[in-house]
């Protein structure tokens, strides 16, 4: 028992920085990105790249991949995302985008990547135990430490720096912190390029244990909107517990009810939405 949580915490704490970018933009933009599965994937396949091919300390893999989903995240605000929402009001407009997309990026991964699996060498050797049947391998702890550390980072710098409290203004009330004087362009440009860089350090870490293949983006995406379901969409704080309780629930439905794991999560989603639409802690 103590293993299965011990290993749903360590998938939660990952799930908890997919969900944090993709709450963001939906805080900020109320735009639902579907293509968020997807940049994690990418996230993962620099670090494959600069890690596991060019042989670069995996520090300089994380910066990479964080640098390189920025940039992507400001061309989707840019090139794509700003233009519509100046165009149309409908919420469809964007959904039908960020389907298109992740379509788009699903296919340039098979144009670029293929279809093979790619894994990395470990990044730490050896294994941990914790009591005589929990044990934890070392390179999972150094991606529990890291993963916590950006999650605390994030709640400092949203709460604490004027950049976050002009990210927070927005998604209040996004014309009242116009009319106060906050770039919301520019704002929005920042979220977005955060957001993508919180989806693709998790990729980062997370394909130094269990590896990267084109075709992972579309079941990211839809856990990514698990997770915003339950902790309530909009709410940071909701995210997070949203990440832990999905990878808890994974781990224990894989110990106890192998193969039909998602059967029965989906089943408890529905309940629970049916009796808490808004999530755990949305907002009405």
């Amino acid at each position: 028992m103590g293993q299965v949580l011990i290993n749903g915490l360590y998938s939660g704490v990952q799930y908890a920085l997919i969900a944090l970018g993709l709450t963001l933009i939906f805080s900020l933009m109320n735009v639902m990105n579907f293509a968020h599965g997807q940049l994690y994937v990418l996230g993962g396949f620099v670090t494959y790249y600069v890690y596991g091919v060019l042989g670069l300390p995996f520090v300089v893999a994380l910066l990479a991949a964080g640098i390189t989903l920025a940039v992507v995240g400001l061309l989707f605000d840019i090139l794509f995302f700003r233009k519509v929402l100046a165009r149309s009001a409908r919420d469809e407009s964007t959904m039908l985008l960020a389907t298109g997309t992740a379509l788009l990026l699903d296919s340039l991964f098979i144009i670029f990547f293929g279809e093979k699996h790619r894994g990395v060498p470990t990044v730490i050797s050896g294994v941990m135990r914790i009591s005589n049947n929990i044990f934890l391998p070392y390179s999972r702890v150094l991606i529990i430490i890291i993963s916590v550390a950006v999650i605390v980072f994030f709640i400092l710098f949203m709460k604490y720096t004027r950049c976050g409290r002009g990210l927070r203004a927005m998604a209040q009330d996004r014309e009242a912190a116009k009319l106060m004087g906050v770039n919301v362009d520019r704002y929005s440009m920042f979220g977005w390029a955060l957001a993508a860089m919180l989806a693709g350090l998790a990729g980062a870490m997370l394909v130094s244990v269990s590896g990267v293949n084109s075709g992972l983006g579309t079941w990211l995406s839809i856990k990514a909107f698990i997770m915003v379901m339950i902790g309530g969409a909009g709410v940071i704080s909701g995210a997070i517990i949203g990440g832990l309780m999905l990878g808890i629930l994974e781990s224990f439905g894989s110990s106890f009810l192998p193969g039909n794991q998602y059967l029965a999560i989906f089943i408890a989603l529905i309940i629970f939405l049916a009796i808490r639409p808004r999530g755990l802690l949305g907002r009405q």
